[in-house]
């Protein structure tokens, strides 16, 4: 469950770095952060979700 918490906060860390980059107006690196941020977000869903189901495993 670890795993799970720690690609959360990375893709939060992303994601600010992100938002930050938008603000800025760095919009190739702002689309970049986006999709590292839903790929480490999405990453942390799914073994929350495979961990919740009680599936475990790898």
């Amino acid at each position: 469950m670890r795993h799970a918490y720690i690609r959360g906060i990375i893709g939060l860390i992303w994601l600010a770095a992100a938002i930050a980059c938008g603000i800025s107006g760095i919009f190739p690196m702002m689309g970049l952060y986006v999709i590292l941020a839903i790929a480490f977000l999405y990453s942390a869903y799914t073994i929350w979700k495979r961990e919740k189901d009680g599936k475990g495993g790898r």
